[in-house]
């Protein structure tokens, strides 16, 4: 009796170990860099339309910012 209390609570503090070194890590989030379309025309007034115009310059997307609504391209720097 003594000794499987003993080999459970040894499996049992070895499982914790094996869950606890494997938890969570931390992840770093990406920086989003921006820069202004050279293509876009004209006021940005949908988002959808600048990020179609960004992907033509080879962003993944883009949106509308500012008070002078310019089309600006984001990507991960």
């Amino acid at each position: 009796m003594e000794r499987s209390a003993r080999l459970l609570s040894t499996a049992f503090l070895f499982l914790l170990l094996l869950f606890v070194s494997t938890g969570p890590m931390m992840v770093a989030e990406a920086r989003t860099c921006e820069s202004q379309s050279h293509r876009f025309k004209g006021i940005c007034v949908r988002a959808s339309n600048c990020a179609a115009v960004c992907q033509t310059e080879g962003f993944p997307g883009g949106h509308c910012r500012g008070f002078r609504h310019r089309c600006f391209c984001t990507k991960h720097c």
